[in-house]
């Protein structure tokens, strides 16, 4: 694509040093060893207590198999140590690994990725960590000015490498308050759609999980502004992050992430209840 944007970053160390491949190979024995024990991937995951998208993306290479995750299925899957011999070379290149986002995002995702807790109010789009592989592909495909294909390819890849978050023990804390009518924006059309409605109740059904839908009928709301995050990261004091056509701010001054961190609290007061918001949800998906 002559007119396409390409993004520029460093390589990344899996694709520098290869465990990339080590990663699509984990992916391609999960598989077989699933097949040959005679379970889906939805049987797979509900034995493992994750999800079928996950055990899908996995085997797919899109997401990294967790050192816990192997431990945990090699006796599932009858394969007699095989998945936990890779557990050292997992945990070997996890540890390399080098963050895999744009310059501009690098500093967010650092402290994302360590979270203790996570509240993200969204008013444009669904949030990164809840997108489904083929709603962030609508997003970044649909994006202009327009990028090229594998830079297409490798955001997607990386949007979907941090909903890791999810899998780890013991979890942040993760809330979330989305506008109306951002489920109500077929992107990718329809199927898409439906998917990605489907994956929200997945998520807003978690023990660890608040997911609360603003409706767009409400006569009163605390924040007409940009979506915005307040986060909690290990070990330091509450951040804030927003973004805006590309320009992002990691909020760190304590009087602003306070004026954040109240506005959230006010947005959630005002929202549907994780209950109501999941029937919302429920009716949404029964109509498209």
């Amino acid at each position: 694509m002559a007119n396409a944007e390409r993004e520029e970053r460093p390589e990344r160390p899996a694709e520098s040093d290869g465990t990339a491949h080590l990663f699509k190979a984990l992916g391609k024995q999960i598989k077989v060893l699933r097949e040959r024990a005679g379970m889906s991937q939805k049987d797979l995951g509900l034995a493992a207590h994750c999800g079928e998208d996950l055990i899908s993306a996995m085997e797919r290479g899109v997401r990294t198999p967790q050192p816990e995750f192997l431990i945990r299925v090699d006796p599932l899957l009858g394969a007699c140590g095989v998945l936990c011999a890779a557990v050292d070379e997992v945990r070997e290149a996890l540890t390399r690994a080098r963050t895999r986002h744009p310059d501009w995002f690098r500093n967010y995702a650092r402290v994302e990725a360590e979270a203790l807790a996570l509240h993200d109010y969204s008013n444009q789009a669904v949030p990164g960590l809840l997108q489904t592989e083929a709603y962030a592909r609508a997003l970044f495909t649909q994006r202009r000015p327009l990028l090229d294909e594998e830079t297409i390819e490798k955001r997607v890849a990386d949007r979907l490498d941090r909903q890791r978050i999810f899998d780890r023990w013991p979890p942040p804390t993760m809330t979330y308050v989305l506008e109306e009518v951002v489920l109500q924006r077929p992107l990718g059309g329809r199927a898409a759609h439906r998917e990605q409605l489907a994956h929200l109740l997945q998520v807003g059904r978690m023990r660890t999980v608040s997911l609360q839908i603003m409706p767009t009928a409400t006569e009163e709301h605390p924040s007409l502004g940009s979506s915005f995050i307040v986060l909690t990261p290990k070990g330091r004091q509450e951040v804030a992050y927003t973004e805006t056509y590309g320009y992002p701010r990691l909020i760190t001054a304590p009087e602003e992430v306070r004026v954040f961190s109240e506005r959230y609290g006010n947005i959630r007061s005002q929202a549907l209840t994780n209950r109501e918001s999941l029937t919302l949800i429920e009716k949404m998906l029964g109509d498209s």
